[in-house]
């Protein structure tokens, strides 16, 4: 016979069952607040990738050196060098390193299997999938090439294989486009950052020219990355600005008036120069011989121009110190100049791995100069020092090359640490854009894309592609589904660990069959006999709005408004409706805020 259990026993066991209740939901609310969010995540990651950044670039430097070594046999800055060689020299290694470089592309592209390797074309047309061996290969034949003097720069070859090296990461997860799309960018942030020791421009480059998109989602984990990346280059390299230069206060309007007009011929001549590079790929391009014979051309064409100008080989960097620094005479700067601009178009329209954007500071600062030595033997402008245009020529000459004026900026001050320098590089390089945009509207980086058949609109460039946005580039991970046979308790325990008002119901295959909604759940919550016979798939409502990855924002946008939930779920398609992710209704609906406000300011400018 069961004896009843006494009154005081009964309130015991009551309140021991509400402290322990009590405390595992206080668990549960700790466990919550504990859990990384994915804003934390990509910082992580950002990071991881700023480590990549910083060793891809060490691993550049020593690469190159070696090259050198194995080549040359002599250490130090390539034009340096060359002007120690004889003629016969100068001529036949550029030429034998093209031949070098063109065979390892021609033979290691044709061992891997193709792939896409522009970092732009993966983020504006592509999934951000970059694939690693053409990559490598690509990187390889890189270092070749400019270890062997071709007139290219290093920066474009680090900035790739970072960016690869991320979304590789990203790929060995199995992560989904928007997350591989952020890789790519912290992984060109932490290329050009580690490159020039300049964090700050690294993140902008990746946020303007790659990403298109300034949003704190995307920008945080881009400082992070390019942060990362210098402190692992100044561990090895220490911290010595590229290029430097006696500070010189402006201090009067009269001042700058000089460099208005300069501006203008930056703009011009950064114009001349895309438009010579893209002649250049074309008329080399319609040679019917194999890329290995182009890129041997092209290296020959530096060759001989070394002959008479050794200062050609490389990316420039010693040659524009020299011009910074030293007392040339005007017709051999002006013939020098000419000299490297041939050079570099040569090299690029033959097929060169390489970046132009050490090259592009290099003409600046001989375009600069020969202008100041101009002005100053005619008797004008003669209280302003000639590196004063040197070192504005470099920034704006950049910015009239890449479109991008705040880049140029920021780049030219954290190479420099010449802050005086700022008010006449900001107009110079304002004035060097607008005109360069009339005269050739692409820039060194959107007419790749062109040539491939991807033709960033208007917006997409000047906004931050926000109307261009998909909605694979604001996906989420999908919040966590319920099976359709969860009992109700299950479901109910799922809303106290996290703060969704709507929970996604999946089947065995993971296809989105409808949603459970928190205040569904009241009328069964009186009757405790019927809690453990309702499951999920007897409380869920239709699915009201669905999202797919390759959706437009601006397309979205009805459905956004509509719908209630704050997680707004993505399927991979509307036949197949598998969960693959969600959105954010309030960064979705503030993404497109800002995108309207902004193409409202271009308008009215």
């Amino acid at each position: 016979m069961n004896r009843p259990t006494p009154p005081t026993v009964e309130r015991a066991l009551a309140a021991a069952r509400n402290f322990g209740l009590r405390h595992w939901r206080r668990a549960l609310s700790v466990r919550a607040k504990l859990r990384w969010s994915e804003e934390v995540f990509h910082l992580l990651l950002a990071a991881a990738v700023g480590v990549l950044g910083g060793l891809v670039n060490l691993v550049f430097y020593f690469a190159i050196e070696w090259v050198k070594h194995f080549t040359l046999h002599r250490p130090g800055d390539l034009a340096s060098v060359a002007e120690l060689l004889e003629w016969w020299q100068r001529l036949l290694i550029p030429a034998l390193g093209g031949l070098a470089a063109g065979l390892v592309l021609h033979w290691g592209l044709q061992l891997v299997q193709a792939g896409a390797t522009n970092l732009l074309e993966v983020v504006v047309a592509g999934d951000g999938r970059l694939k690693f061996r053409p990559g490598l290969v690509r990187a390889l034949s890189s270092l070749v090439s400019i270890g062997t003097g071709a007139s290219i720069g290093r920066e474009g070859s680090i900035v790739q294989m970072a960016a690869t090296l991320a979304s590789k990461l990203g790929q060995w997860f199995d992560w989904q486009p928007y997350r591989l799309r952020l890789l790519v960018g912290c992984g060109a942030a932490a290329g050009m950052a580690a490159a020039y020791n300049a964090p700050l421009a690294g993140a902008v480059f990746a946020a303007q020219i790659v990403l298109g998109n300034f949003s704190m989602t995307c920008f945080a984990p881009l400082v992070v990355a390019s942060v990362v990346a210098t402190l692992v280059s100044r561990t090895f390299f220490g911290i010595a600005p590229w290029y430097s230069v006696p500070a010189f206060e402006f201090t009067s309007l009269g001042q700058l008036g000089w460099f208005l007009l300069f501006g203008v011929l930056c703009g011009a001549f950064g114009a001349g120069f895309l438009r010579m590079l893209s002649a250049s790929e074309g008329m080399f391009g319609r040679l019917r011989a194999p890329l290995y014979l182009r890129l041997a051309l092209g290296g020959a064409i530096v060759g001989a121009i070394a002959i008479g100008y050794p200062e050609v080989w490389g990316n420039g960097y010693g040659a524009t110190n020299k011009i910074l620094h030293g007392h040339l005479v005007w017709e051999f700067l002006v013939g020098l100049l000419l000299a490297k601009l041939l050079a570099t178009v040569a090299a690029v329209g033959t097929g060169t791995v390489g970046g132009v954007f050490t090259p592009t500071l290099f003409l600046g600062a001989g375009l600069g100069t020969a202008l100041a030595m101009g002005l100053h033997s005619a008797g004008f402008a003669t209280e302003l020092p000639t590196h004063t245009f040197a070192l504005v020529g470099m920034g704006s000459v950049l910015a009239a090359t890449t479109h991008s004026p705040l880049l140029a900026m920021i780049m030219m001050f954290e190479i420099s640490l010449n802050y005086s320098m700022m008010p006449p590089l900001m107009l110079a390089c304002a004035l060097a854009t607008l005109v360069a945009r009339q005269l050739h509207p692409d820039s060194v980086y959107t007419a790749p894309l062109k040539a491939r058949g991807v033709e960033p609109s208007a917006d997409t460039l000047r906004i931050g592609a926000a109307h261009q946005q998909k909605i694979g580039d604001l996906m989420r991970e999908p919040v966590s589904p319920v099976r359709d046979n969860t009992p109700l308790p299950e479901i109910a325990a799922r809303f106290l660990e996290h703060t969704f008002n709507y929970l996604p119901v999946v089947d065995a295959q993971n296809r989105l069959l409808g949603l459970v909604a928190l205040h569904d759940l009241k009328e069964y919550l009186g009757d405790a006999g019927v809690l453990r016979a309702v499951i999920a798939s007897d409380v869920m409502r239709p699915v009201p709005v669905m999202l797919t990855p390759a959706q437009s924002l601006t397309d979205a946008l009805p459905a956004l408004l509509a719908s209630e939930q704050r997680n707004v779920p993505v399927v991979s398609s509307l036949e197949e409706r598998r969960l693959v992710g969600s959105v954010l209704r309030a960064e979705a609906l503030g993404s497109m805020a800002e995108a309207i406000a902004i193409g409202s300011t271009w308008k009215v400018k």
